[in-house]
């Protein structure tokens, strides 16, 4: 049989020839694994790129679904997100019948919220402030949580550059004189939650 025989200790022909196929078969094998390796360590790099590229707001903004949401003051708010500004948050919580308006200095902690954006929104560029004054000239009747949970209502009636002024009133009933229990200001690095009912 030729490419069969051996002569002085080596083989030759056909034998020799599969030695080397197996011997490049492991080299190309061996190349391949390590590109993979390349490409794998390569792409990782890139998402914890983009991931650290990522600020929350953006997390939150472009966010469909339910979300639970932890406030300094120990509240664990359920719900959709309807909102989002430059430092604010406002979600719809159905079980309540309630939005709730949450400064993001005040948040602890989020859960629920998706690696990727679903949608392509985007925070509004106004600030807390500005959102605290759409609520003091919709007149309408809120309850505000502090930091340390205290829990007042009424309507607001100023809202200033770096406070509040609630007239502390029933939730139950409208702004009159005769309801008005008594005015309270309120830093705005204190508030937690401001909800109101929704509309």
């Amino acid at each position: 049989m030729r490419g069969m025989l051996r002569r002085k200790g080596m083989w030759t022909g056909r034998v020799c020839s599969m030695r080397w196929d197996a011997l490049f078969a492991d080299l190309e094998a061996r190349w391949d694994a390590e590109g993979r390796a390349e490409r794998d360590a390569e792409v990782a790099d890139r998402t914890r790129r983009e991931h650290a590229s990522i600020e929350l707001l953006t997390r939150l903004a472009g966010h469909q679904g339910e979300v639970r949401v932890r406030v300094a003051a120990g509240a664990v708010l359920e719900g959709l997100v309807l909102d989002v500004g430059k430092d604010w948050v406002l979600l719809e919580i159905p079980l309540r019948r309630r939005q709730a308006l949450i400064p993001m200095s005040a948040v602890r902690a989020i859960e629920g919220l998706g690696r990727r954006s679903v949608s392509a929104r985007t925070a509004r560029r106004f600030g807390w402030g500005y959102a605290v004054r759409a609520l003091a000239r919709d007149r309408a009747v809120v309850q505000i949580t502090d930091l340390d949970g205290t829990v007042v209502t009424g309507t607001i009636d100023i809202v200033g550059a770096d406070y509040l002024e609630l007239a502390a009133h029933p939730v139950d009933e409208a702004r009159r004189s005769a309801a008005v229990r008594t005015t309270v200001v309120i830093p705005s690095v204190a508030v937690a939650l401001i909800e109101a009912p929704l509309s």
